[in-house]
């Protein structure tokens, strides 16, 4: 199993995650193939090293055409970070807000239709999609809407979609499994948004660090060190929490677009645990709730937020309560520090009025996955060991990808990808 352990302690955003993931050794040939294959006009990359405080540093750079994508879309729900990619209060980047090109405001269903067409990954995708929802939702928190009907002013806007899709490009090309990461050091002051000066943390940071339940502490450093974007990234794909006792195996550094007092830079780093995970008892929240008057079409949408929003597993029995009714016994698996956000999703999407919880100890089997070649082109399959026991499966979605493309039934692609796998091992 690939570990990722990212040290945040001069905070994360978009740019400087896909910087430190290219110093870490993901292809730079692979990420433009991907972020071409949007369709997405309007900007050019640039990607260099540059000398943060005496450490050499990846910087990842979205350098924006004069009118951005050349067209306007006024809208009435702005994001409500307007320099999201810049890491700081104001611009350095190439590109300034005062130059005067106009931002596309893109809602969510519009970015996903982006991705959908998009030369990605399934792996990519999925990883893509999950940021955008988790980012969507926090920010309708914000506003007042459902995530549907957020529009995006700058994580719509070509920069951020370049952040969020070019991030999730290299953990698949690392072939990254899991993601730990460090406190997140967070700054004070204020910071310009689209609808005015807001203070630091911007509140759709707040909201993702809530749903997330990462640590966030707040420092003295005048001004932002974490953005939505760079917050989403972790509320979505990462384990909220140190690793245990590692060995480092690669460093990759990326630099941020301000400088602080102290170095402003992102660590990411391969780790190999001293212990095996199938050696250490893992442990997750167990929350319950006996439901007799939701719909099941409450239920699924409810299920599917969860999932959405971090939950490791989300499922429904049936039973029959008090009074011989029919009913419906929601269960839930997260991390520890997640439950608050897990128990109001249940209260918002059913008609749940209370949910029980405990935390569980648990084995599981070490996961690796891996690309093997077959007829229908490359499918991923998930290799999981503990002990002397080992089971392979072909992971879903990249084996239904390939089984629509080529026409055939899923099952067929499912098993000469486990065959392929079985006949490279000899």
């Amino acid at each position: 199993m690939k570990t990722l352990y990212l040290e945040c302690y001069s905070g994360i955003s978009g740019d400087m995650t896909v910087a430190a993931l290219l110093d870490l050794g993901a292809s730079e040939d692979v990420l433009r193939h991907a972020l071409e294959s949007l369709q997405v006009p309007g900007y050019t990359l640039q990607i260099s090293r540059v000398n943060k405080m005496g450490v050499m540093a990846a910087d990842f750079d979205v350098q924006l055409d004069e009118m951005g994508d050349g067209h306007s879309h006024p809208h009435d729900h702005d994001h409500d970070h307007s320099d999201d990619h810049d890491h700081e209060p104001h611009h350095h980047h190439h590109h300034h807000h005062d130059h005067g090109h106009l931002h596309v405001h893109r809602g969510l269903p519009e970015i996903l239709e982006i991705l959908a067409h998009g030369d990605l990954t399934p792996r990519a995708r999925q990883m893509a999609e999950k940021v955008f929802r988790v980012l969507a939702e926090a920010e309708g928190t914000v506003h007042g809407l459902p995530p549907e009907e957020v529009h995006f002013h700058e994580v719509g806007a070509v920069d951020s979609i370049v952040d969020i899709v070019g991030a999730c490009v290299c953990l698949d090309n690392l072939g990254i499994d899991e993601i730990y990461h460090s406190q997140v050091y967070e700054g004070t002051g204020w910071v310009n948004c689209a609808h005015g000066r807001m203070p630091v943390p911007a509140p759709a940071v707040m909201q993702l660090a809530r749903l997330g339940g990462f640590p966030l502490r707040i420092t003295e450093a005048p001004g932002e060190m974490v953005t939505p974007t760079g917050a989403a990234i972790l509320t979505a794909l990462a384990r909220h929490e140190k690793p245990g006792p590692f060995t480092v195996q690669k460093i990759g550094v990326g630099a941020g677009k301000k400088d602080f007092a102290h170095a402003n830079i992102l660590r990411a780093m391969l780790i190999e645990p001293q212990m095996g995970e199938s050696d250490i008892p893992d442990e997750v929240v167990e929350m319950t709730s006996h439901i007799d008057d939701a719909t099941g079409e409450e239920l699924a949408l409810c299920r599917e937020h969860l999932l959405q929003n971090g939950a490791l597993d989300a499922a429904f029995l049936p039973l029959y309560m008090k009074k011989g009714r029919p009913a419906w016994q929601f269960t839930v698996l997260c991390r520890p520090g997640q439950e608050k956000g897990m128990a109001r999703q249940l209260f918002l999407d059913t008609t749940a009025i209370g949910v029980r919880y405990e935390t569980k100890k648990r084995f599981v089997m070490e996961r690796h996955n891996h690309n093997v070649a077959t007829p229908y082109g490359d499918v991923m399959v998930k290799v999981c060991r503990f002990g002397d026991v080992t089971k392979v499966y072909a992971e879903y979605e990249s084996a239904k990808a390939a089984a629509e493309k080529a026409g055939v039934p899923l099952r067929d692609v499912m098993q000469i990808a486990v065959q392929a796998w079985n006949e490279n091992q000899n």
